[in-house]
């Protein structure tokens, strides 16, 4: 096909066909459907998915570096940089420096930040509840384990490995 408009287009359904049978399309079409609904569940929060992570981490582990929290989250330490930045500002979190090394600066949420991270949770949950609601519970089960499993075995080859 040229693209030019002067070829026929293929159907909608061999598009979807030849896309659909691709874990990798499914996994991100997923993931985008999740940002919707997370943002939807959590509008008014003004919080990304990827700092809910980090205010959650740090609400489990306070006084987290930002190589340690890149690990706990899977995110890229550039990210991470950028997303504690960005909470700082809002004065979610504060950052200080470690006693131990003076060069390092330890991420902790403040009082604003930990009772956001506690509001926010009822409105997380309601997503991910949506996100999986089609499912019955086995098939919720089954796919916990199977993306835990896939996460797991592929995990040396992302950009931000976990533990």
């Amino acid at each position: 096909m040229s693209g030019n408009g002067e070829d026929a287009a293929p159907p909608a359904a061999e598009i979807e066909a030849r896309l659909w049978d691709r874990p990798g399309f499914l996994i991100r079409r997923l993931h985008q459907i999740h940002v919707a609904l997370f943002l939807e569940e959590c509008r008014g929060f003004d919080v990304t998915p990827v700092q809910y992570a980090v205010m959650t981490a740090l609400s489990i582990a306070p006084g987290r570096d930002q190589i340690t929290l890149a690990r706990d989250t899977g995110i890229d330490r550039t990210n991470v940089a950028d997303v504690l930045k960005r909470l700082a500002q809002r004065g979610l979190i504060e950052r200080r420096r470690g006693a131990a090394d003076r060069r390092v600066r330890l991420a902790y949420l403040t009082p604003d930040g930990e009772a956001l991270t506690e509001r926010m949770e009822a409105a997380m949950l309601r997503a991910q509840e949506r996100l999986v609601a089609p499912l019955t519970e086995a098939d919720r089960a089954r796919l916990m384990r199977s993306l835990a499993a896939l996460v797991a075995a592929n995990n040396e080859f992302s950009r931000a490995p976990t533990r």
